[in-house]
């Protein structure tokens, strides 16, 4: 556990953060901490004093096994609460508070909102437009293909083709009801493809409203590398990520 270990890593943050919670904001800080349970991403600790007079902020019962290091809590605002808060009294995470971030209804870097977790810092995407061609089938059908792409590349992960609409057997699309998150692009929307007589669920996805860093995608289409078949200037890809 984090407590006995101590997190992946920790640094504190310039940015600042706040936490709206039942129309009002629960906290508001420029002393945020980037804690990495995990290696992955990043999440967002506050102190214990960032929280506002409207907010009642409670330090309930020690976790078992964390020896009072940990507390559980709960946050109050209006006639809202909610417990998932922890407190933290060790060394890497003094006086830190732990919201899980499903929890507040909006959290905000500076005056901007952000998704699903904060942004690390250290991962970046890059968005290039590219003339080399691409093109999606399932089952032996062309889905789409194109000779103006945009490239995705985000750190750690396998490049996304975004690829536009015009490009698009649109025949073969059905809207879904599927929505996802992503602290770096925004909210996706997607379509299931039938081919054959078989629906395909989810296998593509688009941003209508992508965050500024990813507004060169909005309105393309992107395929799932792991579910169709993909030739980059005519070469197969593997599926595998």
């Amino acid at each position: 556990m984090i407590v006995a270990k101590g997190p992946h890593k920790a640094e504190h943050t310039p940015r600042r953060v706040r936490g709206l919670f039942n129309g009002k904001y629960a906290f508001d800080t420029i002393k945020a901490v980037h804690v990495w349970e995990h290696p992955n991403y990043p999440q967002y600790y506050v102190p214990a004093s960032a929280f506002k007079s409207d907010a009642d902020l409670k330090k309930l019962a020690p976790i078992d096994g964390t020896g009072g290091a940990a507390h559980l809590g709960r946050l109050t605002v209006g006639k809202h609460s909610t417990d998932r808060i922890i407190f933290f009294d060790t060394p890497a995470l003094q006086n830190l508070v732990k919201v899980d971030f499903g929890a507040i209804d909006v959290w905000f870097e500076e005056d901007v909102p952000i998704y699903c977790h904060p942004r690390d810092p250290y991962k970046r995407i890059d968005i290039l437009q590219s003339t080399r061609s691409v093109k999606v089938s399932i089952d032996g059908v062309t889905l789409a293909e194109t000779w103006s792409p945009l490239f995705l590349l985000e750190t750690t992960l396998r490049t996304r083709y975004y690829l536009p609409p015009t490009s698009v057997q649109w025949e073969y699309l059905i809207p879904s009801n599927t929505a996802s998150l992503c602290p770096y692009k925004g909210r996706a929307e997607y379509y299931h493809a039938k081919v054959n007589g078989q629906v395909y669920e989810n296998v593509v996805w688009y941003y209508r409203y992508p965050t500024p860093e990813s507004a060169l995608v909005a309105g393309y289409l992107c395929f799932y590398n792991e579910l169709v078949d993909i030739w980059v200037d005519g070469e197969k890809e593997e599926r595998t990520p």
